[in-house]
């Protein structure tokens, strides 16, 4: 009697409450939901409505008119500023990946495996520091009477000055995103398959065929990863260009500064500027959902 009680109870049919499945995940999500709804949603949202109100300062009344804001962007002083953006985002993405592709490989590959661990807090070291630091000490060894001249001066070789201008942001930028390039690259290097790379070298391939036919296919999605966090970073970079670069260094985060807390305050066109770089990060962060998986192909 017992065991078929039992079975009578088990066969019983379950009521379900499709509320409580829907409020269910409303529950688990609403904290980080009204985090985001209250410093992202709506911060970008009177961003957005500060951009249709053309010259408006500080205390005045918000009335969105038109995209006057986004057709000054257009402006040929102010397109050059943008470009120049991509320009060193572009650059520093590239020199992080010619540097850092080496040193991850080193050390998911070839470095003792005892030692990986803190070779990657080694290398990750300098990202403890805070980046105003990072930044004087590379004007230290920038300046026209810093290390580096020097250096060259003692060796005999001509000195040089690039401080505050373009190459000197670039280095900046570079020796700050490049650990974050290392790290990404690592997780996809450690995930090599070394059985095609010797299967590659038994059939007589080159170093050179092997990097480029087992090697890169296989980390690929982290190359994609590493570079489009570089250059999202790069773009949005304000210390660098600010304190290493000279007027002729202007930057789009430079520029959103003086809209909004320079000598001009243009609101306006400040937020204008902002939302237009809240689009390419967007665009850029979308593309690296997409393909930037740091799984490794087989």
């Amino acid at each position: 009697m017992t065991t078929q009680t039992s079975n009578q109870i088990a066969k019983a049919p379950k009521f379900r409450r499709p509320w409580l499945d829907f409020l269910q995940p409303l529950i688990l999500l609403a904290p980080s939901g009204l985090w985001l709804l209250l410093l992202l949603v709506l911060p970008t949202l009177i961003i957005f409505e500060l951009s249709l109100v053309p010259n408006i300062r500080p205390g005045e009344i918000v009335n969105p008119r038109n995209l006057y804001n986004y057709i000054r962007i257009l402006d040929p002083l102010y397109l050059q500023v943008m470009v120049r953006s991509l320009d060193l985002a572009i650059k520093s993405t590239i020199i992080c990946l010619i540097f850092g592709f080496p040193v991850a490989y080193w050390i998911a590959q070839i470095a003792p495996s005892r030692w990986r661990n803190l070779l990657l807090i080694g290398f990750v070291l300098p990202l403890w520091t805070s980046s105003l630091l990072r930044s004087y000490a590379w004007i230290t060894i920038l300046r026209p009477t810093g290390l580096l001249n020097s250096i060259l001066s003692t060796i005999g070789l001509p000195t040089i000055d690039i401080l505050n201008r373009n190459p000197a942001v670039l280095i900046g930028m570079s020796y700050s995103l490049l650990p974050y390039m290392v790290l990404i690259l690592y997780a996809a290097l450690e995930k090599l398959d070394k059985r095609l790379l010797e299967a590659a070298a038994d059939l007589g391939a080159n170093p050179i065929q092997t990097f480029l036919k087992i090697t890169v296919p296989q980390t690929l999605t982290g190359i994609a990863a590493s570079s489009f966090l570089v250059f999202i970073t790069a773009f949005g970079d304000f210390i660098n260009p600010e304190l290493l670069g000279g007027a002729s260094s202007m930057t789009a985060a430079r520029l959103v500064y003086n809209q909004f807390l320079g000598p001009t305050q243009n609101w306006g066109f400040g937020s204008a500027l902002s939302t237009t770089i809240i689009l390419v990060v967007s665009l850029v962060i979308a593309l690296l959902i997409k393909f930037g998986d740091a799984t490794p192909r087989r």
